[in-house]
């Protein structure tokens, strides 16, 4: 009978035992289950934090420049057009070609003219010869007067006839003369030093008086100087002075820089653009800049002090307005409304709304507001 309670006694004990073991197995596997989660939570929580960089707003220590299209124009041009009509006789000067004053560039052969020349000639001629003999009755009747052998009446008629004829022949003398100074005009000479920038005629081509709607025969342009026209932006006008300097460069030399300065300002805001057009002059001595031409220009700006900067990328426009996103002590976001001054391009010079010790997050994410949390990146410098 002992030796039975033995056996039975050991397998109690195995079974407790076996029990326990499973239960521990349980509880560890629960345990370690339940910490993987919160670990798993835990870095979920952390991810879901954006990070972010920030940065302090900047001084505007130096001047800026705000870069612009612009377009030269000769200093001085001159379309020619013909005086009188006819046929072109020669030229003698074609596109590039260097002019002084007063040279020749083409002649016109005008026979019209001529023969309206040659008509208020003959009418001159026959003018004074009927002067010549209204003077001389004039004379005689006056002498006959003397005599009584006529009334006074019919002397006054022949001395009135003779002061008329005198008279017609200022105007066809006159008439002579309208004719003299337009047959000058059959020589086109050039109305300035400049170059020929363009030639619209040829030998024998049928000329007409005035410009209307046709090509000019030949268009001079003084070079030497050139003026260079810019639109420049309503907010920037107050900036920009007569004397203002400004660097150029164009497609042609990229390597090599110009200068220019401010001469002029139109004085009005154009409506349908918003900007208002300022003439810069630009020496061209050395001929290298061409009218007509494109120009990058780049004008000084001065730099306000007390002004502060931001990145572009910095700004969040929605419907509350335009913001930036800074970082508090807690890392907790503050949005600040904030008004600009001048886009600078990558920058923007703010005219208020932040302070100089705002952290301003540079890159903001999308959908931010206010008291989100947020992990602020550490600098490489760091």
């Amino acid at each position: 009978m002992q030796s039975n309670h033995k056996p039975s006694r050991l397998l109690r004990v195995s079974g407790i035992v076996a029990v326990i073991v499973a239960i521990a197995v349980v509880v560890i596997g629960v345990t370690t289950r339940a910490n993987n989660h919160n670990n798993l939570k835990e870095w979920t929580d952390k991810q879901a934090i954006p990070t972010v960089s920030v940065g302090l707003p900047t001084s505007a220590d130096e001047g800026v420049s705000l870069e612009l299209p612009g377009r030269f124009e000769a200093y001085a041009r001159a379309p020619i057009y013909a005086r009188v009509s006819g046929y072109l006789k020669s030229w003698k000067a074609d596109i590039g070609t260097q002019v002084k004053a007063g040279q020749l560039l083409a002649e016109i052969e005008t026979p019209d003219l001529d023969q309206q020349l040659l008509q208020a000639k003959a009418d001159l001629a026959s003018a004074q010869a009927n002067v010549d003999l209204a003077e001389t009755t004039a004379t005689r009747w006056q002498e006959m007067l003397a005599t009584q052998s006529i009334s006074k009446q019919e002397a006054d008629e022949k001395a009135g006839d003779y002061t008329s004829k005198k008279a017609m022949v200022k105007a066809a003398e006159a008439n002579v003369n309208r004719i003299l100074a337009l047959k000058s005009y059959t020589r086109i000479v050039a109305p300035f030093d400049g170059s020929v920038t363009a030639r619209n005629t040829d030998t024998g081509a049928l000329i007409n008086a005035g410009g209307g709607a046709e090509l000019p025969l030949f268009e001079i342009s003084d070079t030497r100087q050139l003026r260079l026209y810019v639109n420049v932006p309503q907010n920037y006008v107050g900036s920009i002075k007569q004397g203002t300097k400004a660097k150029i460069t164009v497609p042609e030399y990229p390597d090599k820089i110009y200068t220019a300065t401010v001469k002029s300002t139109s004085g009005s805001i154009n409506v349908a653009s918003g900007t208002t057009l300022v003439q810069l002059a630009v020496d061209n001595a050395a001929g290298e800049l061409l009218p007509g031409g494109y120009a990058n220009v780049s004008l000084d700006l001065p730099s306000n002090k007390t002004a502060l900067n931001v990145p572009a990328s910095a700004l969040i426009f929605d419907q509350a307005g335009l913001r930036v996103a800074t970082v508090g002590a807690d890392n907790k976001v503050i949005l600040k409304t904030i008004a600009i001054a001048r886009d600078l391009g990558k920058t923007i010079e703010l005219h208020s709304g932040v302070d100089a010790t705002d952290q301003v997050i540079e890159n903001p994410p999308d959908g931010v507001k206010n008291g989100d949390q947020v992990n602020v990146a550490k600098k490489q410098s760091d």
